[in-house]
């Protein structure tokens, strides 16, 4: 077997057995805290809350440890370790805590969930990208893996849940127990001269990101645009479900529908590098997030069960696409030494920050002048940063069609090992 082959058989079936975890530990949250825990409206809140902030903790911290080591498996084998404990967390330790006293409870969890689950998945996907680009495979044709092992457990998840909530958390650990050998299995070996420049970063380095222009016109977008579509769909399944004749019937539908939008999501994470390769990543990016906008709009038009999972389905197509723009436009535009770092702290810490101050004022918004209103407003304001955008974002030139001499005189373009028909992006040259 060729490195390329078996570094991505080895990290296909890591993400598929890390998204299996996420979903078995996480999916059913909510319910686990009222019903079986007992827990009220606000101190569920609280527990969220502090998840939230955990995570929001974690994402710059996991940004420079994982530019800091490169392409060692240190990330990735500590976020397999606190898979590994999920089960005994949430039984021994987790569910007495919050009994005992929430606050204590809910911080222990947010910093436990916050590293593992929530800010793990964007590092893991981010050492994914890294590894890809150095022996040739497309890091949506692994992420697609990660779909397809969080919509298996989505699928019986539940069911276990009736029976015990625990059997979820232990299988969530077997998974975890799973991650180890696989991660052994990959042979994954450090480039002497991207691990050179990795071994010389500094936290002032990675804080010099800050200042640079072109972090912030990116940032346009992603603090624009992608926030505000985080923001409309963190509430969308309730207006779903009231457009149904019964509410049962709504929720019902929006579980089939979600379950049929990951396989075809899946699909889309396979099919996306064709056309990304294309148009190039910064079309791509404002392609995703047009569709973004259709989407927001046309739920405010949408009268029925029929229109509104169309505008459900749309999340299928614009996610594979943007997921693999973002890796591509910072990969093309950015230091690799910085690129975990600019995932990080750009799009994961910017969307924490960015639902941190704007869910509050869309909920106010939903009381006032109602779901449709708000959605019209939030799709005109998004508009303007997509707009704004065209002007701020770098431009990524196509991958297909073009020559060496193409991209700027900055970047220096990779080939695959082994011939792959995948071509990654260039790296910047030091």
């Amino acid at each position: 077997m060729s490195e390329t082959r078996r570094n991505y058989a080895a990290l296909s079936a890591f993400i598929f057995c890390f998204f299996f975890a996420q979903a078995m530990a996480m999916s059913l949250l909510s319910i686990w805290l009222t019903q079986s825990l007992g827990l009220n409206g606000i101190e569920t809140g609280t527990v969220f809350s502090a998840n939230f902030i955990g995570a929001m903790c974690a994402q710059p911290i996991y940004g420079y440890l994982s530019d800091r080591m490169g392409f060692r498996k240190v990330v990735p084998a500590g976020i397999a370790v606190l898979v590994l404990l999920s089960g005994l967390f949430f039984s021994f330790l987790y569910a007495p805590l919050l009994r005992w006293n929430i606050v204590v409870g809910a911080v222990v969890g947010g910093i436990y969930l916050g590293f593992t689950f929530i800010a793990g998945s964007y590092a893991l996907e981010s050492y994914v990208d890294r590894v890809g680009r150095k022996y040739g495979f497309e890091y949506s044709r692994v992420r697609l893996w990660g779909s397809l092992g969080f919509a298996s457990a989505a699928v019986f998840s539940g069911r276990l849940y009736n029976l015990d909530p625990g059997i979820n958390f232990y299988l969530a650990s077997v998974a975890g127990l799973l991650l180890l050998p696989i991660l052994a299995f990959a042979r994954i070996e450090p480039d002497s001269t991207q691990q050179a420049a990795a071994d010389r970063l500094t936290p002032r380095d990675s804080a010099a990101l800050l200042v640079q222009p072109k972090f912030w016109a990116f940032m346009v977008l992603i603090l624009g645009v992608t926030n505000l579509y985080l923001v409309y769909d963190q509430q969308f399944p309730f207006y779903f479900s009231s457009l149904f004749p019964t509410r049962e019937a709504g929720n019902a539908m929006f579980g089939y529908l979600n379950s049929a939008q990951i396989f075809v999501e899946a699909g889309g994470m396979f099919v996306a590098p064709l056309l990304v390769r294309r148009i190039g990543a910064t079309h791509g990016l404002l392609l995703a997030t047009a569709i973004m906008i259709v989407r927001i709009a046309a739920s405010g038009i949408a009268t029925g069960p029929l229109t509104i999972s169309a505008c459900k389905m749309l999340h299928a197509v614009e996610l594979p696409i943007l997921a693999v723009s973002l890796f591509r436009y910072i990969a093309f535009h950015f230091e690799p030494r910085h690129a975990s770092t600019v995932y990080m702290v750009g799009v994961s810490f910017g969307h924490s920050l960015g639902l941190a101050i704007l869910s509050p004022l869309a909920g106010m918004s939903y009381d006032l002048i109602g779901f449709q209103n708000t959605y019209f407003l939030i799709a005109g304001l998004a508009l303007v940063f997509w707009a704004a955008s065209w002007f701020a974002l770098s431009p990524t030139p196509a991958e297909i069609g073009t020559t060496r001499s193409d991209p700027p005189p900055s970047v220096a373009p990779l080939d695959p090992p082994g011939g792959n028909d995948v071509q990654p992006l260039g790296a910047i040259d030091r």
